[in-house]
Order: C-alpha cells, then sequence, then structure tokens
C-alpha cells in the first residue's frame, strides 16, 4: 500500500460514522472495507471476491469478522462481550498476554457487527503505515571493509 498522508484523518472519519450509525449500510461497509484493504498484498484476490460477497449478502458480523483475519492478521478478537445494551468488542495484537498488559483496542456499539467495524477501524488507525520503499537504509559491503570478529573479553 501507498503512503497516503490523509489515511489517518480518513479513518478516524469513518471511525465517528460507524459510531454514529445505527445498523451498518452496504455504503458504509464497502468503505471500511476498501480504507483498510490491503489490495494485492499476499495473493488474496480470492478472499477479496468472497468478501464482496459477504458485503453484497448483508452478512455484515461475517464481513467484519473476515476483515480482520484478512488484513490485521497479526490482531485477534480477543473478547466479545454484551453487557448493558452494548456489544463491547475487545482487538489485541498479543493475546497470550494477561488483559492488564494487553495494548488492545476496546470499542463498544449497540450493534454487533458496528462494534466489530469500530474494533477494525480503529486497529487499523493503530497499524503503522506501510510504505512503497524501505524503511531500513541498504548498506553495501566492499572488499575494503575490515570487521573484527576477535573476541577481547
Amino acid at each position: 500500500m501507498l503512503f497516503r498522508p490523509d489515511r489517518p484523518e480518513h479513518l478516524a472519519w469513518l471511525a465517528e460514522q460507524v459510531r454514529a450509525a445505527h445498523r451498518a449500510s452496504t455504503d458504509l461497509v464497502s468503505a471500511i472495507a476498501s480504507e483498510v484493504s490491503h489490495d494485492g498484498a499476499n495473493g488474496s484476490a480470492p478472499v477479496s471476491i468472497n468478501i464482496e460477497r459477504l458485503i453484497a449478502a448483508g452478512a455484515w458480523t461475517d464481513t467484519a469478522l473476515a476483515l480482520i483475519t484478512r488484513e490485521l492478521p497479526q490482531w485477534k478478537l480477543r473478547r466479545l462481550a454484551y453487557d448493558d445494551g452494548e456489544w463491547h468488542c475487545v482487538l489485541s495484537p498479543q493475546r497470550e498476554l494477561p488483559e492488564w498488559l494487553d495494548d488492545g483496542t476496546e470499542t463498544r456499539h449497540e450493534n454487533l457487527s458496528l462494534a466489530l467495524f469500530l474494533g477494525l477501524v480503529e486497529a487499523a488507525r493503530r497499524q503503522p503505515v506501510r510504505t512503497s520503499t524501505p524503511t531500513t537504509p541498504r548498506i553495501r559491503i566492499t572488499q575494503l571493509d575490515a570487521i573484527c570478529c576477535d573476541n577481547f573479553s
């Protein structure tokens, strides 16, 4: 994915749209899917077709779970609970840690699928932006560079 300087602001705008919505719609879910999607990454075109079919069918919860699995593979659903009329969704990059040490995202919404989509958008906001250029410098070692490998201890 190429660097887009407006991506964090657009994800914040999408999060506000999800918070304000009462139920999922095709337009909202398509906007979320297109924003968090890494097109062509890992040769995942068949999964993209599957997600498009889920959106067309209105299977919002399955779409949210499929997008989390496909686009944020390091993030896992840690907890999904219903309490006081709201769904609480916790996504975590390190599920094995105790919850009090975990640096995950916790979202809530009155609609199950929107709570999952909100968690997806918040986790995508916390992802480092991938660029098309390498972030570490490439160093070419020449024959004249000497490296000392002696142990002087």
